[in-house]
Order: C-alpha cells, then sequence, then structure tokens
C-alpha cells in the first residue's frame, strides 16, 4: 500500500492564481493597443492612395464629406487641386467674379444649398442655375470676416444636368484627414 500526503500552501496558491491573471489582462492590454494601431494604420494608408493622385473628383457620394472635411481644416488642403460638377449659385454680396458651385443637400425632407465660393473671372457669361464642371485649385479667403476655402478656377465647362443632382449629408462616422485630396 502507499500514501501520498501532500501539503497544499494556501498562499502559495493564491500568488500564482494573481499572477497568471495579470498575466492573462497584460496580454488582452497589448493585443489592444497593437490593434488600435494597426487600424490608425489601416486609415492612413488608405488616404494616402488618394492623395498621389494631381486630380482629386470630388463625387455626389463624398461631396459633402469632402466640403465639411476641408472648411474644418483648411490649412491642410490649400493648393490641392480638385475637380467637380454642380450649378451656378450666387448671392447679392458676391463680387462679379464669385460664385458657389452648388449642389442640393436633402435633410429631413427639405432641401439645402451646398458648395464651395469660387473664383473666375469670365463667370458672368454663365447664368444662375448653369450646371458646370471645373477644375481648380484650393485657397484660403476670407467672407463675412471668416476664413473660408475658396477654389481659384483653372477650367470651366458647361455640362448638361447629372441624374444625381442631390447630395446626402455628411456621415458622422466620416473621418476627415488631409490625405483624402
Amino acid at each position: 500500500m502507499f500514501i501520498c500526503n501532500v501539503k497544499v500552501n494556501g498562499k502559495l496558491w493564491f500568488k500564482i492564481i494573481m499572477i497568471c491573471m495579470g498575466l492573462i489582462v497584460l496580454v488582452i492590454f497589448a493585443l489592444s493597443l497593437y490593434r488600435l494601431f494597426l487600424a490608425q494604420e489601416e486609415v492612413i494608408s488608405t488616404n494616402d492612395e488618394i492623395m498621389h493622385s494631381d486630380i482629386t473628383e470630388i463625387m455626389p457620394n463624398n461631396y459633402t464629406n469632402i466640403l465639411k472635411a476641408v472648411h474644418e481644416n483648411i490649412d491642410s488642403y490649400i493648393g490641392k487641386q480638385i475637380k467637380f460638377s454642380g450649378y451656378v449659385y450666387r448671392v447679392i454680396d458676391f463680387s462679379d467674379n464669385q460664385f458657389v458651385l452648388a449642389r442640393n443637400m436633402i435633410v429631413d425632407s427639405q432641401s439645402y444649398v451646398v458648395g464651395f465660393l469660387c473664383e473666375y473671372h469670365e463667370i458672368r457669361n454663365f447664368e444662375d442655375g448653369t450646371w458646370i464642371e471645373i477644375t481648380g485649385k484650393i485657397s484660403k479667403g476670407k467672407y463675412h470676416n471668416q476664413y473660408i476655402p475658396i477654389i481659384k478656377i483653372d477650367s470651366i465647362n458647361r455640362i448638361e444636368k447629372p441624374e444625381d443632382e442631390f447630395v446626402l449629408p455628411p456621415q458622422d462616422t466620416y473621418i476627415p484627414t488631409s490625405a483624402i485630396l
């Protein structure tokens, strides 16, 4: 007959369990940090592909997101060349060479005019409501004592009214970066 007597030290087992739990928490924390930095790197690399093009075309599906991003951080976008379409919209206090290249944004069954303020020396040849496509560079200017982006137009073409004339409001999940354009 063989008898084995094992004495269990309670303090030792408690220490071992606490060390194991601490290691598990440390591993989970390290994995969380790794995923956080990996996710940021993916966003930056996705936007870097867009930044390398010479001219960025703004489409109806990203129109208001880009409009919002540029207005919120003008200095990051100065000198970027963009191409987009809209209709000529003037306000009474604009100078002869200023207009908004506008689109209508639908929010809760109401339509709002949104767009970039543009400057072009020959714009008086285009009536309000005329659909055009422009290529130009983003600059910084003042309107009613606020700094806003102003598009200095390089080329302008009259176009037909597109099927997708309306734009959606900016997305709440949209993360603006200067690398968009």
